[in-house]
């Protein structure tokens, strides 16, 4: 039987999902009470409205790059093409920033001390159990043309 053309990867929204998730959960069986604490709830709502709003506008680039290039943008889809300009001439994995800034907003927003705790992790779990993968993967597929863009592309560069 043929190998899948995906990377195999773990859906990254439900990472994001996951970490807001258990973070809310976790302020409620264990609440901790700092971040509510230091921000007023309308000071956390400004700042996490803000970060949650900033978030969009490298996901809406990268999500358009994609569409530019014909390729999906979901990273469990066979990639039929690199993106490789735009914003991802400044960085290779912008969507996933993006969802480390959103996660960041809704910990502010709803001063979660749990989900500033567990973002970490949540960014750990996105590094090995998707970008990594999506890189063998990629790798693999493009070959040199990849490998060129990964010298010149940061992983994690300064997307804006």
């Amino acid at each position: 039987m043929p190998e899948r053309d995906t990377p195999r990867v773990v859906p990254p929204p439900l990472i994001v999902l996951g970490t807001i998730l258990m973070g809310f959960a976790l302020d409620r069986l264990s609440p901790i009470g700092v971040a509510g604490a230091v921000f007023g709830r309308s000071t956390r709502a400004l700042i996490g409205g803000t970060l949650v709003v900033l978030a969009v506008w490298p996901m809406a680039r990268a999500l358009w790059r994609f569409h530019a290039v014909g390729t999906p943008s979901e990273p469990w889809k066979p990639t039929t093409g690199l993106a490789t300009g735009g914003i991802y001439r400044r960085t290779r994995n912008p969507m996933y920033q993006a969802f480390g800034l959103f996660v960041l907003g809704f910990a502010f927003a709803f001063g979660s001390d749990w989900m500033f705790l567990s973002l970490p992790l949540a960014a750990l779990i996105m590094h090995f159990a998707v970008v990594r993968r999506e890189e063998r993967y990629l790798a693999a597929k493009f070959g040199e043309r990849y490998r060129d863009y990964c010298a010149r592309v940061p992983r994690y560069g300064w997307p804006v």
